[in-house]
């Protein structure tokens, strides 16, 4: 069985992929309406050192004009809970319905209100 995560950020990168899947995962563009895309620092050396940076893009939520452009990673179990390990100290993962009516998870911001 596999999970659609919805990606704009990190999660796209191969290097961050191979990293923690074992593999580059195949990807589906498709948008998130309803949020816009800032940005935190991240304090994990680990999440830093996979990353090659200490600022990420955070998901916030916006206006119902706004359009965030990603793509969906079909990951399998493990894959989704390392996932949710590289995303742990900063993020927390909700789920979300893409403009292509597929449903996902999408990781925010800890401090973020929940929304969108």
């Amino acid at each position: 069985m596999t999970s659609p995560i919805f990606s704009f950020g990190t999660l796209q990168l191969a290097a961050v992929q191979t990293s923690l899947f074992g593999r580059a995962v195949p990807t589906t563009p498709d948008s998130l309406a309803g949020w816009t895309v800032g940005e935190i620092t991240i304090l994990d050396p680990e999440v830093i050192a996979m990353s090659g940076t200490d600022r990420h893009p955070a998901l916030l939520p916006g206006s119902p004009d706004d359009v965030v452009p990603g793509a969906i990673l079909d990951v399998t179990d493990d894959e989704l809970a390392a996932a949710d390990h590289y995303e742990r100290v900063s993020y927390e993962r909700i789920s979300v319905t893409l403009q292509s009516g597929r449903d996902a998870w999408v990781y925010v911001p800890r401090s973020a209100p929940l929304g969108g």
